[in-house]
C-alpha cells in the first residue's frame, strides 16, 4: 500500500468514527472522549476501537467503572478490548466532571445508585443507546462488563433485561433490593468472585444464584482461591492482614480469559 493510500485510508476510519478521534499510543486504536445524556444529564464516556480500514459493524463491549468513577483503569481495560478487534465503550455512570477525590465520596456516590436502582438503570440504558447508534457497532452484539460498583450495574443490565448478548461482573457486589423482581432473564449471565472476598458473604452468593435461576437466567458464577475484592486491578497492590481489597495475579489472568471465551459464545449465537 502506498503511502498515499495508507492516508486515505486512515481518513475514512476518522470520518467513520467521529470528528475528534485520535490514535493512542498503541496505532492499531483509535480512541476518542464522547459526551452523550441520560435525560438532561450530561455523561462523559470514552471510546476506544480499531484502527482498521475493515469498517464492517463488530461487536461491542461496554465498561463500566469502579466506585472512583471513570478513570484511567476503565478505559485502559476499553484499550484492551479494542486490541481484541470490538469496539469498547467506557461507561459514565455519574455524571460529566463528576469524579470522587476521596474513598469516602466514592461511597457516598455508589451507595446512592445501589440504593436508586431506577437511576442506576437509566444510566446503563443510556450507554446501550449510545453504543447502538455507532455506526461501527453491531447492535445485536453487545455485552456489557463492569468492575466493583460498575459489576453490580453490568449485573443490573441483566435483571432489567437490557438489549445485549451478555452480560459480566468482575468481582462485583450480588446483591439487588429487587430480585424478587427479576424474571425472564435473556442475556447470558458471567460473574466472577474472590472466594475471600469479606465484601460479597456466603448469604449474598446464594441469594445471587437463587435469583439468577428464580429468573431462568443462563448464568455462570466463578470463584477463585485466595482472591479478595479487587483482584483485577493492579493498583490495589498485594494482599496483605487485614486488606479489604489486593490484586491477584492468577484470578485476573483467568478471569479475563473465561470472558473472553464467553464473548466467543454470545457473538457467534446473537443473532444476525
Amino acid at each position: 500500500m502506498t503511502n498515499f493510500s495508507k492516508l486515505t485510508a486512515a481518513g475514512f476510519l476518522l470520518l467513520a468514527f467521529g470528528a475528534g478521534a485520535a490514535y493512542a499510543a498503541n496505532p492499531s486504536i483509535l480512541e476518542r472522549t464522547v459526551e452523550y445524556k441520560e435525560g438532561d444529564t450530561v455523561l462523559e464516556g470514552f471510546l476506544a476501537r480499531p484502527s482498521t480500514k475493515d469498517l464492517k459493524p463488530k461487536p461491542a463491549v461496554i465498561v463500566v467503572h469502579e466506585w472512583m468513577g471513570l478513570e484511567d483503569y476503565a478505559k485502559s481495560r476499553a484499550r484492551q478490548l479494542a486490541e481484541l478487534g470490538y469496539v469498547a465503550f467506557a461507561a459514565d455512570i455519574y455524571g460529566k466532571g463528576v469524579r470522587p477525590k476521596t474513598q469516602e465520596e466514592a461511597s457516598k456516590l455508589a451507595t446512592r445508585y445501589r440504593a436508586d436502582r431506577p437511576l442506576m438503570r437509566k444510566r446503563i440504558q443510556a450507554a446501550i443507546e449510545y453504543v447502538q447508534k455507532e455506526n461501527s457497532v453491531h447492535p445485536k452484539k453487545i455485552a456489557v462488563i463492569g468492575y466493583c460498583f460498575g459489576g453490580s450495574v453490568a449485573l443490573e443490565a441483566a435483571r432489567m433485561n437490557a438489549p445485549v448478548a451478555g452480560v459480566v461482573s468482575f468481582h462485583g457486589g450480588l446483591a439487588s433490593p429487587t430480585a424478587k423482581d427479576t424474571k425472564n432473564v435473556k442475556p447470558k449471565v458471567l460473574a466472577f468472585n474472590g472466594a475471600d472476598d469479606s465484601f460479597v458473604p456466603a448469604d449474598e452468593i446464594k441469594a445471587f444464584q437463587d435469583e439468577m435461576t428464580r429468573g431462568g437466567a443462563d448464568w455462570q458464577f466463578v470463584n477463585y482461591s485466595g482472591a479478595i475484592h479487587g483482584f483485577t486491578n493492579p493498583k490495589n497492590g498485594p494482599r496483605t492482614e487485614g486488606k479489604g481489597m489486593a490484586y491477584q495475579e492468577a484470578a485476573d489472568k483467568r478471569s479475563w480469559q473465561g470472558m473472553k471465551d464467553f464473548f466467543n459464545e454470545i457473538f457467534a449465537t446473537a443473532k444476525k
